[in-house]
Formats: C-alpha cells, sequence, structure tokens
C-alpha cells in the first residue's frame, strides 16, 4: 500500500513572547501526527510578539483543525497557512565541503552559479553560504554531492506576504 504524499504547507503564526508557547505549539501538531519539517522562530517589530513560519506535511483538513486549535491558543495571536499564496519564500544553509586545490575553481563557479559565498576557505575545506527557495538549495546540495560534504546548516523557511498585505 503506498502511502499518501501530502503538499508542504507553510504556517505563519503571531505568538506571545512568552516561555512555554513554542512547547504548545508544537503538541497541537503532535496530537495530530502532523510532522514539522522546519520551523523558524524570529522577533517582530514588537518585542513582546514572536512570529513562528513552520512548513509541515499532512491533510489539508487536518491542518485546517490544527490552525483553529492554534487560534484558540492564548499565546496565540494570529495563524495562518500561506500555501499557494503570493508569499516571498526563503531559506539558508551552510556547506562545509571538502576540496582539493584542484577542485577548488569548480566549485568557486557553482558557487557564484547559485549566487553563494565563501564564507570561510582553508587548505582542504570551504564553507559555502547559500539563500534562496527550497528548489535552489536542493540543487545546490545536489551538485555539490560529487565533493565530499562534511556537514550543513539549513534554516527553515522565513515568509512574508509580497505587497502591502501583512504576513
Amino acid at each position: 500500500m503506498n502511502a499518501t504524499v501530502f503538499p508542504a504547507h507553510s504556517i505563519s503564526i503571531l505568538v506571545s513572547n512568552k516561555p512555554g508557547a513554542l512547547v504548545r505549539i508544537a503538541l497541537v501538531f503532535s496530537r495530530r501526527g502532523y510532522n514539522i519539517d522546519s520551523l523558524v522562530v524570529s522577533p517582530t517589530l514588537d518585542n513582546s510578539v514572536s512570529r513562528m513560519n513552520i512548513v509541515a506535511r499532512g491533510n489539508p483538513e487536518t491542518l485546517t483543525q490544527i490552525i483553529q486549535q492554534l487560534e484558540k491558543l492564548v499565546d496565540v495571536i494570529q495563524a495562518k497557512d500561506h500555501t499557494r499564496q503570493n508569499v516571498l519564500e526563503k531559506e539558508l544553509v551552510l556547506l562545509k565541503v571538502l576540496c582539493k586545490s584542484g577542485e577548488r575553481t569548480e566549485l568557486l563557479q557553482l558557487c557564484n552559479h547559485f549566487k553563494g559565498n565563501t564564507v570561510d576557505m582553508t587548505e582542504n575545506s570551504m564553507i559555502i553560504q547559500v539563500t534562496g527557495n527550497s528548489d535552489k538549495i536542493e540543487a545546490m546540495l545536489s551538485l555539490c554531492k560529487q565533493y565530499e560534504i562534511v556537514e550543513f546548516v539549513r534554516t527553515g523557511k522565513i515568509i512574508m506576504m509580497r505587497g502591502e498585505g501583512k504576513t
């Protein structure tokens, strides 16, 4: 039996900046069997409020129930699903790659193609920073597999409505 693959949902939550808020929000997802693929928490212009950007996969009907439950939490000011909306989504990856001197030029060209930056370089390694949408990050990671990837650190998606609309 094949498992159904659900699309990723980009969810933005405004939450009071209080201890335990993240745990309470994560529990709502967990109780409904929704796995969180990425989570970014950041400050807003108002120090008493934080923004959470969550990417999760699962049944769309269940997601509707999750958002309704989130909005009932005391700490949650607003919860929105931005899937298929006019939003700007970005991620960042730091990628440490081993490279011999003969591979360095090719790796720098690859980095340049993806508009990445080298943020550290030694005789035998490079740390590359790339920002962009998920497809761009995935393509860069895929092409760098021909080298020895020592490690990488990847942020989750950050989301913002385009134009005058508020996220």
